[in-house]
């Protein structure tokens, strides 16, 4: 280049200036910003390397390069078998230099791979913003094997204005991608509170979750009281709902996220973390993973697990975009669990004023006619058969009716549950034909939702005492203590199984879990054919508190 470039670097330098400024798309500045470098620098051949700490390289700009360089789809750009690029990763690139001879040149004359247009050799300068590297800049002319220090001055001004291009536009992509996964994160939270039903939200959720954010497998994992379950997964577009229980031990990263109650992004090698999960829940081998804690108060209670082949995929979300996704998700659980507690509390005092007004009101003229109708009966005793006969099967049918009614009562105002759980479920299994012992520990009052609880349980538990144990005695034990509450109830039978095939539970069981889940508790069921069985429930108080107080 003539030693005139000195009275045309401003003139150069400001009109590069004023194209870098005119665009945030990286591409087309970088192949627009080639061109003009040659048109005021009168090099006649320019390329451009963008690299990271990964291997290879991205040829993301060139012009006018020999056809020994564009040889079998620019496979000699490809390599990274070269001075510069050596030097780059070596961290020994600072400033612009000659490379005495390009090894991509030398290959392509020693293997006849195409016309090298005369070029052999360039100079190159590293692509800087301050401390961050993004790539390398090379130019090179015909039968130039040097370039002077005038030359390398204008090439290091002009490799500084394109790292720092780079960096505004990476950044603003950055911002623009936020945007774009903040208003996708919106619509997910959006859609998931319009999830009627705790029941059907792991399924529902976890759709929603990889078709918004195109993830190809979502899993949802949730503590129980031996490590954590799978309760939903979505994968080639279809969703499981799954009760899969995993050990801690066997979870790998998602153990780590749940444990260590943080974030955990991983790129999965063959035997890594993400193997060792992906094997559990029938994963295909993949290239990368995050899993997010979900937790309540700072407490995790959950995992939220993304897959895929993509060794990158998550390289370009941050850390709190994942943590919101995690939290936001939770407080739609949170969200739906007060609304259905409310509903059935709403439900409940419902019941509780039908049977007031039952009890009140048809209880007591039922009784009044049956009383009449005895009354009456007696005083036309032997005068008129016909007469008498009817009053007779009126006393009868009052009688059934009232029955009835006081059954209904029951189911709808469970009788002797305003004088304490463990009378009522004693009378329960009385009804049942049960001989019931039980024993309290702690006088403290319970919630009414965790009373309420507790009663469906027990009902559910004694009917599996009648129906499977083979035997009519039932043992009930209540625990209530400032940290948490606990009812057992067990029997010296013969057993009855769980019915855990294929990762499913009996409708029984699932409604006993789904109630201790829903404040926070969990279930254990121990039995067997030929063993006793215990059914034990436990709620923790602090969470009921927690809960009743939001309300």
């Amino acid at each position: 280049m003539p030693r005139e470039i000195r009275a045309n670097e401003l003139l150069a330098l400001k009109e590069i200036a004023e194209m870098l400024n005119t665009t945030n798309e990286l591409d087309p500045m970088l192949d627009d910003v080639l061109k003009k470098l040659l048109q005021v620098t009168g090099f006649t051949t320019g390329w451009i390397f963008l690299l990271n700490d990964q291997p290879g390289n991205e040829c993301a700009a060139s012009q006018n390069l020999p056809s020994a360089l564009t040889a079998g789809n620019y496979a000699l750009m490809c390599g990274e078998d070269c001075s510069c690029i050596q030097s780059y990763r070596q961290n020994k690139l600072e400033h612009a230099i000659n490379i005495i001879e390009c090894k991509r040149i030398t290959y392509a004359i020693v293997h006849k791979i195409g016309d090298t247009e005369g070029i052999t050799h360039h100079a190159t300068v590293p692509l800087k913003a301050g401390h961050e590297r993004f790539g390398l800049l090379n130019v090179a002319t015909a039968g130039k094997e040097w370039f002077s220090e005038d030359e390398l001055a204008l090439l290091q001004a002009v490799a500084l204005q394109i790292g720092t291009a780079i960096k505004r536009i990476r950044l603003y992509q950055a911002q623009e991608r936020n945007a774009i996964l903040y208003a996708k994160l919106g619509d997910v939270i959006q859609q998931i509170n319009l999830i009627p039903d705790m029941k059907l939200l792991p399924v529902k959720a976890v759709r929603i979750i990889g078709d918004t954010f195109n993830w190809p497998y979502v899993s949802l994992f949730i503590q129980n009281q031996h490590g954590l379950s799978l309760r939903a997964q979505y994968k080639d577009n279809q969703v499981d709902e799954m009760w899969q229980s995993l050990a801690m031990d066997q979870a790998g990263l998602v153990s780590t996220a749940y444990l260590h109650n943080r974030l955990v992004i991983e790129s999965c090698s063959e035997k890594g973390q993400c193997d060792e999960i992906r094997s559990m829940i029938g994963i295909p081998p993949i290239g990368s993973a995050a899993a997010i804690p979900l937790r309540v108060r700072g407490c995790p209670f959950g995992v939220l697990l993304i897959n895929s082949p993509n060794n990158k995929h998550f390289d370009e979300y941050h850390e709190d975009f994942m943590y919101s996704l995690g939290d936001h998700f939770t407080l739609s659980i949170e969200n739906l669990r007060i609304y259905e507690q409310r509903s059935e509390l709403a439900l409940l005092e419902e019941r509780n004023r039908m049977a007031r007004d039952l009890h009140d009101s048809v209880i007591q003229k039922m009784f009044s006619l049956s009383f009449m109708a005895k009354g009456a009966e007696s005083v036309l005793d032997g005068k008129d058969a016909v007469i008498a006969q009817s009053l007779k099967e009126i006393g009868q049918l009052s009688r059934e009716v009232l029955k009835e009614m006081r059954a209904l009562i029951w189911q709808l105002r469970p009788a002797g549950l305003e004088n304490g759980l463990l009378p009522a479920l004693k009378q329960y299994g009385q009804r049942l034909d049960l001989t019931v012992y039980e024993q309290a520990e702690g006088v403290m009052e319970l919630p009414r939702a965790v009373e309420e609880a507790f009663w469906r349980i027990g009902q559910e538990a004694l009917n599996n005492v009648k129906k499977h144990a083979g035997t009519n005695v039932a043992y009930i034990r209540l625990v209530k203590s400032e940290k948490e509450t606990s009812l057992e109830i067990t029997d010296r039978g013969s057993g009855f199984t769980t019915e855990r095939k294929a990762g499913k539970l009996t409708m029984g069981m699932m409604s006993m879990r789904e109630r201790a889940e829903a404040l926070g508790g969990e279930i254990t069921i121990t039995s067997g054919k030929g063993k006793a069985s215990t059914v034990k429930v436990t709620i923790p108080m602090p969470n009921i508190e927690h809960k009743q107080h939001e309300e």
